[in-house]
This record gives C-alpha cells, sequence and structure tokens, in this order.
C-alpha cells in the first residue's frame, strides 16, 4: 500500500473546522504551468501520476499558472483518479479572457495559454472565476476555494480598491454563500504575505489559508502574530514555497531563486550558513526545508511544486528522510530558527 511506503507523506491532518483532510505533503501546479520551464502534456500527466503513487492526495491549482494552463492539465490527470479519494483547491479572483497584450514574460510562465488577468474580486468576479474554473478542470466538486493574491504584495497602491470589492463589492459573500450551499467545503486565501490574512480573519471567517514561502527555513515572522491567531481560530494553513521560490531546494548548487527573483546576497549568506550545518549531520538542505515547517500545529500541508517524476520523488525522499533532534537544535542555537519555532519530532 502507499501509505506503507511513504507513510510521512501520507499522513493528515484536518483543514480547520471541515471535514476535509489533507496530506502532509501536497502537490502545487505552478510548474504545471509553465513557471520558469514549460514542459509537455505527458510529462504534467506522468508528474501528478507520480505524486499520486506517492500517497499525496492534495492538490492545488490557480488560473493564473500558466494562464489557465495548470488547470486544464491537472484536471485532465485527476479525472481519471477517484473523486472522493483526494482534495483539490483552486484559486479566485483573476478571470481570464482572450489576450489583447503582448505577454512580456515577467511573470516567468514559458509558453502560457493565450489568455490575460482581469482582477476581480467582486461578487459577480468571485461567481465567475470559480464556474470557469469548474469547466477548465472537468471537475464540478472543487473542495477549497481560495482568494488569490490579494494584497499589498501583489497589488501595491491598488490594494484598497481590491479589498473594498472583496469586502463591500460582496466577493467575500459570494464565497459565504458558496460555502454555505455545500458547492465548496472551504474557502480562504492564496497569498504571500501573513497581514492580509490576518486581515481577512478580521473581516470573514476563513477556513484556511495557502501562505507562500513566508514560512519556511528562511522566514519565521508569522510566530510573531498569524501562526498563534491561526491555532486560537482553527484556521490551517496550507503552505507553500518551502524553498522560497527554489533556493532552499538545492541551496547555492542549485537555482538562486527567492521570492520569484534572484537571491539578494543576505539571503546566500544564510542559505550557505543553513546549508553548512546541515551538511555537517549528512542531511540536505531540502529535507529540513520541508520538514521544518509541518511541525507547527497550524500547518494542514506543504505544498510543493514538481515538473517531473524525478522531482516529485526527490521531494518525497527528502520529506521521508530521518533527520537528528541535534541538527534542529544545532540550527536554534546559530540563532538560524527561531527559539519559539517548534521542531520535528525525532
Amino acid at each position: 500500500m502507499v501509505q506503507e511506503r511513504h507513510p510521512q507523506v501520507a499522513h493528515r491532518r484536518r483543514i480547520g473546522r471541515t471535514a476535509l483532510e489533507a496530506t502532509a505533503l501536497g502537490l502545487g501546479t505552478a510548474p504545471l504551468g509553465g513557471l520558469y520551464r514549460d514542459l509537455s502534456e505527458d510529462e504534467a500527466q506522468a508528474t501528478v501520476d507520480a505524486a499520486w503513487e506517492a500517497g499525496m492526495r492534495f492538490f492545488d491549482t490557480a488560473p493564473h499558472y500558466g494562464h489557465t494552463k495548470a488547470e486544464h492539465r491537472l484536471g485532465a490527470a485527476l479525472r481519471r483518479y477517484p473523486r472522493n479519494e483526494y482534495v483539490l483547491s483552486t484559486k479566485v479572483g483573476r478571470r481570464f479572457v482572450p489576450r489583447v497584450h503582448a505577454y512580456d514574460g515577467s511573470e516567468g510562465w514559458q509558453n502560457p495559454l493565450p489568455f490575460e488577468a482581469i482582477y476581480d474580486y467582486t461578487y459577480g468576479g468571485i461567481l465567475r472565476s470559480f464556474e470557469d474554473s469548474q469547466q477548465r478542470l472537468g471537475i464540478v466538486d472543487i473542495d477549497i476555494a481560495l482568494v488569490h493574491d490579494i494584497g499589498r504584495y501583489t497589488h501595491g497602491e491598488r490594494h484598497a480598491h481590491y479589498w473594498q470589492q472583496l469586502t463591500d463589492g460582496g466577493g467575500f459573500l459570494a464565497l459565504d454563500e458558496l460555502r454555505a450551499a455545500g458547492v465548496i467545503k472551504a474557502v480562504g486565501l492564496g497569498v504571500n504575505e501573513r497581514e492580509v490574512i490576518l486581515d481577512a480573519m478580521r473581516e470573514f471567517d476563513i477556513d484556511c489559508a495557502l501562505l507562500a514561502g513566508r514560512y519556511t527555513l528562511l522566514e519565521q515572522a508569522p510566530l510573531d502574530d498569524l501562526l498563534p491567531a491561526c491555532v486560537e481560530r482553527n484556521v490551517s494553513i496550507l503552505l507553500g514555497g518551502a524553498f522560497n521560490s527554489g533556493i532552499l531546494a538545492h541551496g547555492l548548487q542549485g537555482e538562486r531563486k527567492f521570492n520569484y527573483a534572484d537571491a539578494p546576497a543576505e539571503v546566500i549568506e544564510r542559505v550557505a550558513r543553513l546549508d553548512a550545518v546541515c551538511a555537517t549531520f549528512g542531511v540536505s538542505l531540502a529535507a529540513a526545508a520541508l520538514q521544518f515547517p509541518y511541525a507547527h500545529p497550524a500547518l494542514a500541508t506543504v505544498l510543493n511544486g514538481a515538473r517531473s517524476v524525478a522531482e516529485v520523488r526527490e521531494n518525497v525522499a527528502s520529506f521521508e528522510t530521518p533527520i537528528p533532534a541535534d541538527l534542529w537544535i544545532a540550527l536554534r542555537e546559530q540563532g538560524l530558527i527561531d527559539s519559539r519555532a517548534p521542531l520535528p519530532a525525532c
């Protein structure tokens, strides 16, 4: 059985107060949309199949990934599996229309589909976005809808405008109605900053939030406020970006990407220190990066993007690697992880 071969990967935690359960490792699908490098339809399907074979039963996607390409590919792959055996999340807040402006490549997608986004967090915009995702996936029963990229990180000075669409324009109301009707089982945010999750929790009853890159071996600021609030209110964090866009996957020997861009000098220096401690204990940096965040009780899953069977297997092996307790203690003593951070059981 899969669970016997990869028990850590297949371990499940409940998402908030819902009946949904996420496996410890889930598959993020930005790479299926061609992030940094395109891949074929066969490669995309094989990647999903490898994740399934490894025991992953949580799959996250978004219309933004490859300008709808990832949703098409994930849906085609998942429709071959029993619907009651996995949890599926997608995102709302962007509507995609036929492209009229040239794509400049700045978002990192290679060979995206010929559509472009219109941000729309209004009542009608949320409902339209969700229905479009159902059709692209070919799956009606989407478990979780996440408001995508709301916040200052994405919108800057336009944030207040889009936030008002969610609050006064009925975006949150649309999500609440979908959840109350049983069309979806959970709602939340999918963002790159913790502050807007706290703002949302003050405005609306969310079940979970996909937070990318902010609680990792490199960053633990959510310990100050977000994670305690999530534990208190039973809001689950679906953690994305455990590798901080790639730099923690292979250290300085791999792609030095941090926050979707080239890593600055101070990040490179900190990664070198983290890697050196891990090497002392014979543990890969990737293994420590994947296992560290899951120790926090607020986390329901650690989502990892992969663009090949080999990457899926590499992530699984990293998550299953035994790590001695002394490694975590050494990282804490050298000030490389916050003293308040829960440490993985050894």
